[in-house]
């Protein structure tokens, strides 16, 4: 207990910061984040389930707790440094709109940091608590880009409280359980083309004969390129639960199963814009210009929005295995429930559409190897590879989410400064496929048509302190 009462306020502290820093890309399975621990990565997170070297094995599976001497700690903060960038080859511009540039660089460096702790409460039970952040997304395009009208700022924060206790049945068989009380924040920011709405009311002046022909260039050179911020700010909270399994075939031999579930969100928040003011037009087509753009500022009005999200529940299947006293092999295999995402469609409060955008997610598989060798009993090395399946479909393939597969190389090292003192570093780097892309979101008069490549890399550098009380 009194280890619990010099832990519990430090766990508060991390949280607070957490909060304030937490933004991350991730463009492989979709946006969630593998990037729990600073071991792990060094494994390019090979073996996750089964290895159960500290206590980060609260997220990966708290079964493992049992493996672990005495009540201990981890804190890691993993820095993401991603680079997403677009090359045109056939796009167009949205009506009555230039086309604009590429956008630069939509990746952005962050910080993820996750904390656990982990303590023996009998001589068959243990308790943990761990705080992460399971999803996350950011990315960002210059405001003039060729694709504002579908993405400018995209950001996805969560964090993740998970406690959990675990289970030894007997020398070969321990059991764990989980809860997550997880938040998500979100921001999706675009321009609206008011330009290209207010054409759509000239048209349908015309088509009604309440407009004459001839007056139709004089009244839309007044909304020639101008545009409206739109910004979709929400957030919700959801519950959910882990459990997982530990087998001990052997002392060399451990095989290690994890579930997670999925979780179910409402976001509510409001949607804003800030509608620009239709140029001067002739005395006599004022009333008819005020009209329209009224019409169109209606549409583009501000309000309450609410989103349905399911982020989805994931299995893992690890194995470990010790080759004598120096060497150590992992393999890892996880599936993602990603179909469980089929469109992201906002809605207004009184249940008309705002935005609507198709994702048609497919579900993923991550497969990772990984070694390691003990140097000396202070020195640990590790090496790790993965390939990571994006759940992005190209026909659906959007500048908010350009995933594509990836692919990592991995490696890290462990250094014990004492029996209670250790440290994790590693460093991935991610290669990511090059991603096509062909997305007007429904309609290039309205939102340009955004045609091209996406060319993407990530670098990851972690740290990680381990202290066993």
């Amino acid at each position: 207990m009194k280890i619990m009462a010099r832990i519990f306020p430090l766990f508060i502290n991390f949280l607070s910061t957490m909060v304030m820093v937490w933004s991350v890309q991730a463009f492989g399975s979709g946006f969630a984040i593998q990037e729990q621990s600073g071991s792990g990565l060094g494994n390019a997170f090979a073996g996750g389930a089964a290895i159960a070297q500290d206590a980060s094995t609260i997220f990966t599976n708290p079964a493992g707790m049992t493996l672990l001497e005495g009540a201990q700690t981890s804190i890691a903060g993993s820095l993401v440094c991603p680079s997403a960038k677009f090359r045109d080859t056939d796009s167009q511009p949205a009506a009555l709109q230039t086309l604009g540039d590429n956008g630069g660089d939509a990746g952005s460096c962050a910080l993820v940091p996750s904390m656990y702790f982990s303590t023996p409460v009998s001589k068959k039970w243990w308790a943990g608590v761990g705080v992460n952040a399971p999803f996350g997304l950011t990315t960002q395009y210059d405001s003039d880009w060729l694709g504002r009208f579908q993405a400018i700022k995209s950001e996805i924060k969560t964090y993740n409280i998970n406690p959990a206790v675990a289970l030894k049945l007997d020398e070969h068989l321990s059991l764990g359980a989980g809860i997550n009380w997880q938040r998500i924040d979100a921001t999706l920011s675009s321009q609206a083309n008011w330009a290209g709405g207010y054409a759509q009311g000239v048209e349908q002046g015309v088509t009604g004969g309440l407009i004459p022909l001839q007056a139709v260039p004089t009244l839309l050179s007044a909304a020639l390129g101008l545009e409206s911020d739109a910004v979709i700010k929400g957030n919700d909270n959801a519950l959910g639960w882990n459990l997982g399994a530990l087998f001990t075939i052997n002392p060399q031999t451990r095989v290690g199963v994890q579930y997670r579930s999925a979780l179910k969100y409402t976001v509510k928040g409001s949607a804003s814009f800030s509608n620009p003011m239709l140029r001067a037009l002739p005395e006599e087509l004022e009333p008819v210009g005020a009209a329209i753009a009224a019409g169109v500022d209606e549409q583009l009005s501000d309000g309450p929005v609410k989103l349905d999200l399911e982020l989805p529940a994931s299995a893992n299947l690890s194995i470990f295995h010790a080759f004598g006293n120096q060497w150590q092999v992992m393999a890892d295999v996880q599936f993602t429930n990603w179909s469980s995402v089929q469109n992201l469609q906002i809605e207004r409060a009184d249940g008309s559409i705002l935005t609507n955008t198709p994702e048609f997610f497919k579900d993923t598989w991550r497969f990772a190897i990984g070694a390691s060798y003990d140097v000396s009993n202070a020195l640990k090395i590790r090496s790790g590879l993965a390939y990571d399946i994006s759940p992005v479909q190209y026909a659906q393939r959007t500048p908010r989410l350009p995933g594509a597969d990836r692919r990592w190389l991995s490696l890290g090292l462990r250094y014990q400064f004492s029996e209670h003192f250790s440290m994790d570093a590693a460093y991935s780097y991610i290669l990511v496929t090059d991603a096509k892309i062909d997305q007007n979101e429904g309609s290039t008069a309205a939102n340009g048509l955004i045609s091209g490549f996406y060319s993407s890399h990530v670098n990851l550098a972690a740290l990680q302190l381990n202290y066993i009380f």
